[in-house]
This record gives structure tokens, sequence and C-alpha cells, in this order.
């Protein structure tokens, strides 16, 4: 079927007449298939360069039945999206893998539980090849609905309905699921180790969201190295400044003789900070204070800059593209588009970042 294009608009046929080649190998060559020889795809992309060819994008699907497109599902209302440099990190990670791919990213916010319902309705109307979700609750429905609708998905974080060891890339019971996570047990320990060796002994945790694995596999890392720790000294926030500095004022009150603190993430430590000193608490003299992420932009304006446990989060982002493309290479190849071929998943090392605040 021929390209309906503008008059003025070069067209498919005249790529393959300036290059002299088949429409077949135009197309083959422009869709990116294989079985071309060098020098033909020398040829067809130098008359896409000169003629300043673009192809059709409907059409292009009708050849390839793949849309160039992925969905970044992220599983937080916007206010906690653009607030938190973890979510333009991960973002920023995902979009260079895609645009190195030449595949658009298309963002879908979640901004309460009725939004699933048009997720759900646009994964399923064919308008992206798969999908990039994280920050992923224990009683997210976006699972179901992307293996109810065959949609090839990676995860950001280990997924709490895997199955799964924490910290470890095991089978699910529900069945394969890939995803990409920081190794949230490990940091965590060596966090505490590192106030341990300061000669600290009331180490409080400000655990994040209990309902996400990395909140819960960071407190059992609190715990692997403080077996008998005191439940006085942990509190729960939920990844915010103002969650940490509520968080921080609760463990205050209850063990005012506190002298360290580990938080599950920076801005939560940020908060704290700002409550141990309003209460005359000095860093690290009085209570050291050590952060999870190095989110620079957050770490290092403090006062003092943050120690923390560094997570390479853009990395992981640029991981779960390209484990998502894996799969949708492999799929497009063996001509069962949307398979569901799982690759493995990935557990990626956390460092201590050691500035001033302990």
């Amino acid at each position: 079927m021929a390209e309906q294009l503008p008059a003025d608009r070069p067209t498919l046929e005249a790529v393959a007449a300036r290059a002299g080649v088949s429409r077949a190998t135009a197309s083959r060559v422009v869709n990116g298939g294989d079985g071309v020889r060098s020098h033909l795809v020398d040829k067809v992309r130098t008359a896409v360069r000169d003629l300043g060819y673009v192809p059709n994008h409907a059409a292009r699907t009708l050849v390839t039945r793949r849309t160039g497109a992925v969905a970044v599902i992220i599983a937080e209302p916007e206010i906690r999206i653009f607030s938190d440099p973890f979510f333009s990190r991960q973002i920023r990670g995902i979009s260079k893998e895609l645009t190195a791919h030449d595949m658009q990213l298309v963002l879908l916010l979640v901004e309460d539980r009725g939004d699933y319902d048009r997720i759900e309705r646009y994964l399923a109307g064919g308008h992206v090849d798969g999908a990039l979700a994280f920050s992923l609750h224990t009683d997210d429905p976006l699972p179901a609905i992307t293996r109810r609708i065959g949609m090839p998905t990676v995860y950001g974080g280990r997924p709490g309905w895997t199955g799964a060891a924490a910290g470890s890339a095991g089978p699910s019971e529900h069945g394969p699921v890939a995803y990409v996570d920081a190794d949230n047990r490990g940091g965590a320990r060596e966090a505490v180790r590192h106030l341990l060796s300061l000669g600290r002994r009331q180490i409080a945790h400000i655990a994040g969201p209990l309902d996400q694995t990395s909140a819960t596999d960071r407190l059992d890392g609190y715990r692997d190295v403080l077996l008998d720790a005191d439940p006085a000294l942990i509190a729960e926030g939920d990844f915010t400044a103002a969650g940490g500095a509520r968080a921080m004022a609760e463990l205050l009150e209850r063990c005012p003789g506190l002298d360290a603190v580990f938080a599950a993430n920076d801005l939560m430590a940020t908060g704290a900070l700002g409550v141990l000193r309003e209460r005359g608490r000095s860093v690290p003299g009085d209570v050291a204070l050590v952060g999870f992420d190095d989110a620079e932009l957050v770490a290092e304006s403090t006062d003092p800059p943050l120690t923390t446990v560094r997570q390479d989060i853009e990395g992981m982002g640029r991981l779960m593209a390209r484990l998502l493309l894996r799969t949708l290479d492999k799929a497009h190849g063996a001509g069962r588009p949307g398979g569901r071929g799982v690759p493995a998943s990935v557990i990626t090392p956390t460092s201590l970042v050691r500035r001033g605040s302990a």
C-alpha cells in the first residue's frame, strides 16, 4: 500500500528511486529490518538524508507492528514526582536510553486509583510497545493490568508481589517478572555500621512507607545490624521532607537521648535535619545523620552536607529501558510482537558517600 503523503513531501518511492533499490528494500532499511547488504543500506540512508524523508508513522506501524513508544508509569501523585529528585533522575536515565534507540517516552502519572482505568485503556489500545513502571505499592493493580493485556513490562524496584526475597532477583510465584533495583538492604546495613563505627549507640531509623519494598528492605537492613533495636527508635515517614520532619519530632519525643538517625531517603533526612536544628541538636555533634539516594542537589546543599548511601538512580533507569528494549527486540525478531519473554532482573550495588553529617 503506497503512503498517502502531501504532494510536496518526499515518498518512500522517491527514496527507493534515488537510491536505485526496490521499494521493499528501502522500506526494510527505513524500518530497521535485517537482511540488506551494507552498501545498499548506505545508499538508502543517503537518499533519506538528501530528500529529507520522514517515515509515515501509521504506515511504519503497519509494517513493523511496533509503535516506537514506551509508557513510563509512576505510581505517585504529580506533586511527589516533581518535588523528589529521585524521579527526575530515573526518568532522565530512561529517556537517554530510549532516545539512543529512536524510541519515544510517554509519561503516565497516577494521581488516584481511578487513573488505573485510564491507563489500562491506553495500554490496551496499542499506543505503546511496552511499559516501565516504578514506585509501586504492594496493593498496586498495575501488575495485574499489564499481565491481563500481555504488555511487556519492566519494573523499577522489586515488586512486593513477586515473592522474591529482599535483595535477590528470584522468580515470582505469579510468573516471571523483570525489575531493576538497588541493594537497599545492603546499603542500609552499611549506613548503620558506619554510625556504629562513630561510637553512636542510640541509632534511630526513619523508614519510608512500609507498603513499598524499598522501605521495608532498608528497614530490614537496619534491623540486620541492630538485632535488639528498641521499636521506639523506628518511625515511619513517607519519603518526603515533611514526612521526615514529622518522624523526627516523634522520635525525639519518644527517645530524647538518641545520638544518630538513619533516614530511608535524602528528602526525609533534610526534614529531620531541620527539626534537629530547631530543637537545638547539632549535627553531627549531638546527632549523626545518614540518608539514602545521594541525590546531589539535596545531599550537597544541606548544612552540613549529607552523608548518604548512593544508588545509581540514572543508571537504573537506563537499565530498565535496556531490559525492556531487549525483550521487544527478541519478540519482534521471533515474529511475536508483544511476546512475554522476560529478561533476568538486576540488583545494582550501593555505596556510602561520607560528608559532614556523619
